[in-house]
């Protein structure tokens, strides 16, 4: 029996808030309106709500299909900061762990 190739392609589909979602993290910074003030306009929610919605729609399956640039973007951004909370501040007076 031969696979159907259409199967590993079907992701599930994004509602028209996750993709207004991904869609606004395109264009936000040619607004001239704050960035947490147009949230709150556009999404009627929370700047921390809609972060949080972010997060899990950056894990979607789907979210690639409307626009890879950015949930790419999004997703290093997001292990950078996750790494930086992990590894703490910097210390200051270490190179490559050689000590003077």
């Amino acid at each position: 029996m031969i696979p159907d190739p259409t199967a590993f392609d079907a992701a599930p589909a994004l509602t028209e808030r996750e993709v207004a979602i991904i869609e606004f993290e395109a264009t936000w910074w040619m607004q001239d309106e704050d960035k947490a003030a147009a949230i709150r306009a556009r999404f009627a929610c929370s700047v921390e709500e809609y972060y949080q919605q972010l997060n899990l729609l950056l894990d979607h399956p789907g979210a690639l299909s409307v626009d890879p640039l950015v949930v790419r973007r999004l997703r290093r951004q997001r292990e950078r900061r996750r790494r930086a909370r992990l590894d703490g501040p910097s210390r200051t007076g270490e190179q490559g762990g050689l000590h003077a």
